[in-house]
């Protein structure tokens, strides 16, 4: 979606409200595209005394497996985009600013960085999640192994010294 901003900045008080739906199939974490519905991104454009401002909200669901235990984790996810909008920075990059020098912001390619910023960096089924034993492979939340945590080879000689 592109918004054409030239309006915006030139009119004091003008709000052009922004209403939704965006492929996020291009996202990708390790490999994976997570996202498969359409985000929603409800928000708005405004000039508020000569401050061009897009705030917006973006809400999707994902779906990934879970990084400890491999358990599909499937989530609703919510999280607010504000960016001020400039047409011209004075002194190089600044990231308070999001500068639009042609008037025309592409909407569908900001949503997307944002979106990749804010998902988690770990899918979890769950924070206490204990993950799989890394011997025999079951899942430690749903049974417990007898599996012993192999020795460290350079220990070896160690051990045997204390059964003697």
């Amino acid at each position: 979606m592109i918004i054409e901003l030239e309006s915006i900045f030139n009119t004091d008080g003008l709000k052009v409200p922004i209403d939704y739906e965006l492929s996020l199939a291009s996202v990708e974490v390790s490999g994976l595209n997570p996202i498969s519905a359409p985000a929603k991104v409800v928000g708005c454009v405004e000039n508020n005394a000569g401050i061009v401002t897009l705030t917006a909200k973006v809400q999707f669901a994902y779906e990934a497996p879970c990084d400890r235990c491999a358990k599909d984790v499937k989530r609703e996810f919510s999280f607010p985009v504000e960016h001020t909008l400039v047409v011209a920075l004075e002194s190089g990059d600044n990231d308070d600013f999001l500068e639009v020098p042609n008037m025309r912001l592409n909407l569908d390619e900001l949503v997307e960085e944002d979106v990749n910023l804010a998902l988690p960096s770990k899918y979890l089924c769950n924070e206490e999640c204990k993950g799989l034993c890394s011997v025999c492979g079951k899942n430690l939340n749903e049974t417990q192994c007898d599996c012993k945590a192999p020795i460290d080879p350079r220990m070896e000689v160690l051990l045997k010294l204390l059964e003697e």
